[in-house]
């Protein structure tokens, strides 16, 4: 298992456009993939989830996942953030 602390980055939060590009890089693992904030985790592939999170730009997440491709999962989603989202 592998955690890593993350900021969100697009400027109107994790909102349907953002979540939905995590959700398709999050489903091209076997991996389980979770996102908390606050105490709240939610699955990293359910579109639905990630948005009831309610995660704000700035807001301070914790990226969790777990399994066979644990370290090719957790650095593509890092990549994502660092793009922040393919907002710029």
């Amino acid at each position: 298992m592998i955690k890593k602390a993350l900021t969100i980055t697009p400027k109107l939060g994790m909102h349907a456009r953002p979540a939905g590009l995590f959700v398709r890089e999050a489903c091209r693992f076997r991996s389980e993939i979770f996102l908390s904030k606050d105490g709240n985790e939610v699955n990293g592939k359910s579109v639905m989830q990630l948005m009831l999170l309610a995660a704000e730009h700035g807001a301070k997440v914790v990226l969790r996942v777990s399994g066979p491709d644990e370290a090719d999962a957790m650095a593509a989603l890092e990549k994502l953030f660092a793009r922040k989202f393919d907002e710029e």
